[in-house]
């Protein structure tokens, strides 16, 4: 089956659509990349998001996700289009939608129980009635409702895709939040293990936009921080924080390291008078270091370190990455037969794929749920299932 996964992370940057082939049944699929396109959402449109995702009104949010739904949809047909094939070609549409909110740790309600909640919007009945083709969303509720995080769900992909039988791998995304993945040598998903380490790029990026009062998005290249020094003092405070000691299974987002947390570490380097590439070479040390941190999760040792996601693209960041990990080899995706780009997308493809099958996609000894759960919502499309 020919499938498009379409995922836009916690930077909210854009969408990126990825077209693959899936061949195989239950946990043995051949999974080929035929076209990726990523489409940048305007400046206007991410400033939306990102307010929506901080104090977003109830009208603001029913508006937005009609209106992400069409931008989902026009970015999974120009991928079609750009691949050489017809939308009738395609036989489902997986998309992660836009997270606006994610509370993974359980509040108590009286009379009710234990609740955890997610939102991804991007209305898939939207994406399903453009495109004609089916649609799976919503992949994240499943896992919540079974006791779990409902993140990170890549690694199911990142064991499909990477794992080996006679090495340990260590599998890396460099998006908004860093997670990673262990693939002990064997290849069993039952000993796959993953969780979110912190801030990525919604810190740097974060920076930047406050320094240059929003007229930059982005430290490109790394530039910046590549000038810069890395300041012990403001290094031991953003390792401080609670999150990174916390034991695995966990995920976070924006609601624990968005605008207020950018704010803080300002805040933190302007006491101690740090030149602003100063504290990006020290954010960069850090993400680096928590990652790194990840080994301890392990007892087997790591062969190699796979790294994908938009951050591979900060030099300062890969430069710091293969510091702490030395003498272990860090390699791009785009080395390992995959795809730094659009391996997120893609995973939503493969889930989706799953999910139309029947399998059970959750791995619940990295998100917490009590039992392997199929995962998604169906909407049909114009002719019904595939």
């Amino acid at each position: 089956m020919i499938v498009v996964g379409l995922m836009s992370g916690t930077s909210a940057d854009g969408v990126d659509a990825a077209v693959v082939d899936i061949r195989g049944t239950g946990h043995r699929l051949k999974v080929t990349l035929l076209k990726h396109v990523g489409r940048p959402y305007s400046s206007r449109l991410r400033q939306h998001i990102l307010q929506v995702c901080e104090q977003g009104t109830v009208g603001q949010i029913c508006h937005l996700n009609a209106l992400l739904g069409e931008v989902f949809a026009k970015t999974a047909l120009l991928a079609i289009n750009h691949s050489g094939i017809s939308p009738q070609q395609v036989g489902l549409i997986g998309s992660h939608g836009q997270t606006i909110h994610h509370r993974p740790a359980p509040t108590y309600e009286p009379g009710v129980g234990r609740i955890r909640s997610t939102l991804q919007i991007g209305d898939p009945q939207v994406i399903a009635e453009r495109t004609g083709i089916t649609t799976v969303s919503d992949f994240r509720a499943r896992d919540l409702a079974a006791g779990g995080e409902g993140a990170p769900l890549t690694p199911y992909a990142h064991a499909l895709l990477f794992a080996r039988k006679h090495a340990t791998r260590l599998v890396v995304n460099l998006g908004g939040i860093a997670n990673v993945t262990i693939l002990p040598c064997g290849g069993k998903l039952a000993t796959v293990r993953a969780f979110d380490t912190g801030p990525c790029n919604m810190l740097l990026d974060g920076l930047v936009a406050l320094e240059t009062k929003g007229k930059v998005r982005v430290d490109l290249g790394g530039r910046l921080a590549q000038k810069g020094q890395v300041h012990e003092g403001v290094l031991r405070w953003l390792l401080a924080h609670p999150y990174v000691s916390r034991r695995p299974p966990k995920s976070t987002g924006r609601e624990m390291f968005g605008e207020a947390y950018v704010q803080q570490v300002r805040a933190q380097a302007h006491r101690r008078h740090l030149a602003f590439p100063d504290l990006l070479a020290t954010g960069c040390r850090f993400i680096a270091q928590v990652i790194r941190n990840s080994k301890e999760w392990t007892r087997a040792p790591i062969d190699e370190v796979v790294v994908g996601g938009g951050g591979v693209r900060n030099n300062r960041l890969w430069a710091e990455l293969s510091d702490v990990f030395h003498p272990i080899p860090v390699n791009r995706m785009d080395q390992c037969e995959s795809s730094s780009q659009a391996f997120e997308a893609q995973a939503f493809a493969v889930l989706a794929y799953q999910a139309i099958q029947g399998v059970c996609a959750n791995l619940p000894k990295v998100t917490g749920a009590s039992h392997p759960v199929i995962l998604g919502t169906v909407t049909p499309g114009l002719h019904g299932l595939p």
